[in-house]
């Protein structure tokens, strides 16, 4: 049973990297439970209620420190400013033209004030939030003390939730997110047994899945290196862990191109573990069975135990880990075919990284039951351990601060949004100037603030038709209606970094149930709903659209510049370490790549969303993202195998790697160029691949860094040359004739 409810937690834990969402949606679920609880005893009215539950959902959900420090006192300044902006908007209420002035200005300072780091974030949303509460429940000048000590009562009670009740520390978290990475190294496992399995019908499917789970593994290495400065004790050992999760990512990603190879007569190319819809190889789909292929079953079941059960010990145990380990000798690799054979070795490469990733975030482990393979494995760890804590903290970097661009184009939009609600409605005109607003949130081109305003829009339809049955279903019963706006609220959160449609549909659901308790439920109120928010995302697209623009376009042409720098940066340190000169902070470089990779996916969500009609555009950018996260692949990979060199005994630097390298470096900084509009060509040449030399019996000489260099080379090669051709880069042979 024991075992069970593990692996059950495992598949929660793996589909809520360190259970964000859930600590999210508890906390403030409970905020807003304490609440009520506190208020109810004083027979105060439902308006208090309603009031009270907004603003402890308000000031729970606003914060986003990852310090507790930092966290109280912004929760702390947070009361005053929430004081004040309830107060403003009650005695403007009488002043249409002043208080839509002011409410205006106050949109443009919390915006404005994301330029300040998480706390101007924080309390600019506070602000804005509770203005509308104010406006939301009527709170007139008589009473307003009340009002007043409702939202005293809702931010003691989002402290209590917060540092007691669901308390959030960044140590938790980071031992939350590492059990969720093991859990999805653990699922990519399960997919590659899958893939190995499947036959005809059923390989894409499995190749979906793997696709998937590869992508999973990726988010929630991207989640833990966010994580590392506050859930480590000092900064080796946040490079420590960074390291042996890079590790373990590169690795996996690696058996499972090894065992598409496998599949097929040919080497399986990286696009197809990174762009949707790319095809098997012929070859691949037929299922040959034999002997070595039900060890290498056997063998990935071993591993997977090994990575699902950590805490797992015995003799059994140390059997399975040596034997893995033991493939990283020739001599131990089992018969069969070579593209077998390669994948036993990316199975004793994977056991290598388990063992290592076991070690930085378990401590030291029994020895007791080591073979010399084990032991000897332990030894490189150890001085890979050694060489990294030696090195000096990384500078940090600074995030990129918002502009005003983007408050002078909400508070436009929110004008617009004020004019054009009041037409609709004299009373419910800001629900207009709340959807303008949220649809600007973390967002930055028209694009993007189309797609937002689109997925609102249509949350808040659904959400409407579920409203009205959620209002007939709870009638006048005031604490069944709150237990329901609690699920609903539970729920929005829960689902809110998945779906924002789903989001804002759990929202208007909890409205409908609101509206009810008010005694201004009705049918027309609804709709009046759905006609505001369409309004305000109309005025969001027209400001963003008319104002001081971004357009998509230019949004991603500048995220992909950046992705494009972050890759020849990576590149060149590697190969100028992997040659013999000193190169600093790859993993840094590595990470910084990854994060530019996840900003220009995340831009390129307007050209690649299903309602897109540019079919050609929507093509090209997933096409561009998927060659760029194969370069990724391949940078990670060089920068991994360079940070061995000081400490690995068989690895040793090749000064030609550097000459192999320089037509690929040169070739990105093109790509670059024509992105800035820039005159510039790609060139290509002799294959890399031609470089390498073959060994015994004509073999790869497996264990000698060139050769497995020079192959993440010759794809990073191809692929680069590859992603010239969809952004109409001109291509020419190293001669100087045009090739493409």
């Amino acid at each position: 049973m024991n075992t069970v409810v593990r692996r059950v937690w495992d598949r929660v834990s793996a589909s809520d990297p360190g259970l964000l969402r859930l600590a999210a949606g508890l906390r403030t679920t409970g905020a807003i439970a304490l609440t009520l609880a506190v208020l109810a005893p004083f027979g105060v009215s439902v308006s208090h209620l309603v009031a009270g539950a907004i603003t402890a959902m308000v000031a729970t959900f606003a914060i986003q420190e990852k310090r507790r420090g930092p966290q109280a006192v912004t929760l702390a300044l947070g009361l005053p400013v929430a004081a004040a902006s309830v107060a403003l908007a009650t005695l403007l209420h009488s002043l249409v033209v002043v208080g839509d002035v002011f409410f205006v200005v106050l949109i443009f300072g919390a915006v404005y004030g994301r330029r300040f780091g998480d706390r101007g974030h924080a309390l600019g949303m506070i602000a804005f939030q509770t203005h509308f509460v104010a406006l939301f429940v009527e709170v007139r000048a008589g009473n307003l003390p009340g009002f007043l000590g409702t939202v005293a009562v809702a931010f003691a009670c989002s402290a209590v939730a917060r540092f007691a009740l669901v308390p959030q520390t960044s140590a938790g978290t980071f031992q939350r997110l590492r059990r969720a990475f093991r859990a999805r190294l653990a699922q990519l496992l399960d997919a590659q047994l899958e893939l190995l399995d499947a036959g005809p019908e059923d390989v894409e499917r499995a190749l979906g899945h793997l696709r998937e789970r590869t992508a999973r593994l990726h988010e929630t290495a991207l989640m833990i290196q966010g994580r590392l400065e506050e859930g480590t004790p000092d900064a080796a050992s946040a490079r420590l862990v960074q390291r042996r999760v890079a590790d373990a990512e590169i690795t996996a990603e690696r058996l499972g191109l090894l065992l598409l190879t496998a599949r097929s007569a040919e080497r399986a190319d990286t696009l197809t573990l990174h762009l949707p819809g790319f095809p098997v190889p012929e070859a691949g789909r037929h299922l040959v069975r034999d002997a070595s292929r039900d060890t290498v079953r056997r063998d990935l079941s071993a591993l997977r135990l090994l990575v699902r059960d950590p805490e797992a010990a015995g003799a059994s145990r140390a059997h399975l880990r040596n034997r893995l380990l033991g493939y990283r000798d020739e001599e131990n690799l089992p018969d069969g075919p070579p593209a077998v054979q390669d994948v036993f070795r990316g199975i004793g490469e994977a056991a290598r990284a388990v063992l290592g990733l076991r070690i930085v975030l378990d401590g030291p482990q029994d020895d007791a039951d080591d073979t010399a393979e084990t032991a000897r494995s332990r030894e490189e760890l150890d001085a890979e351990d050694a060489a990294l804590e030696a090195e000096e903290e990384p500078e940090a970097t600074g995030l990129a601060r918002p502009t005003t661009r983007a408050a002078v184009q909400v508070a436009v939009g929110s004008s617009l949004a004020i004019v054009g609600g009041e037409f609709l409605s004299s009373q419910r005109w800001y629900w207009a100037v709340l959807t303008c607003w949220i649809v600007f949130i973390n967002t930055a081109s028209t694009g993007e603030i189309l797609v937002k305003g689109y997925r609102r829009l249509l949350g808040t339809v659904l959400g409407v038709v579920a409203g009205l049955g959620l209002a007939g279903l709870v009638g006048q019963h005031t604490w069944t209606a709150f237990a329901l706006v609690l699920l609903c609220v539970f729920a929005m959160f829960y689902t809110a970094p998945l779906s924002y449609t789903l989001m804002s549909f759990f929202v208007t659901a909890a409205l409908g149930v609101l509206y009810t308790l008010l005694h201004t439920y009705s049918l027309s109120v609804l709709v009046l709903r759905v006609e505001e928010t369409a309004l305000g995302a109309a005025c969001g697209v027209i400001a963003a659209a008319l104002v001081l623009p971004v357009h998509t376009d230019r949004r991603t042409d500048e995220l992909l510049e950046a992705a494009l720098e972050r890759l020849a940066d990576v590149t060149s340190g590697a190969l100028d370490q992997l040659s013999g000169a000193a190169a600093e902070d790859l993993l840094e470089r590595a990470r910084d790549l990854d994060q530019a990779l996840a900003d220009l996916l995340a831009a390129t969500q307007p050209l690649t969303h299903p309602v897109s009609p540019l079919r050609g555009r929507k093509d090209t950018a997933r096409y561009v993202v998927a060659l760029l996260e194969t370069c990724a692949y391949h940078a990670r990979s060089l920068a991994a195998t360079a940070e061995l060199l000081p400490t690995h005994p068989s690895i040793a630097a090749d000064p030609r790697l550097r000459g192999a390298g320089e037509r690929i470096v040169a070739n990105i900084g093109a790509v670059a160029a024509h992105v800035r509009d820039e005159p510039a060509a790609v060139r290509t040449g002799a294959s890399i691949a031609s470089l390498l030399r073959p060994g015994r019996y004509g073999t790869p000489r497996y264990g000698r860094v060139t050769d497995r260099v020079l192959r993440h080379l010759q794809r990073l090669d191809e692929a680069v040359v590859g992603l010239a051709r969809p952004l109409g880069v001109p291509v020419k042979a190293e001669s100087g004739d045009v090739a493409a």
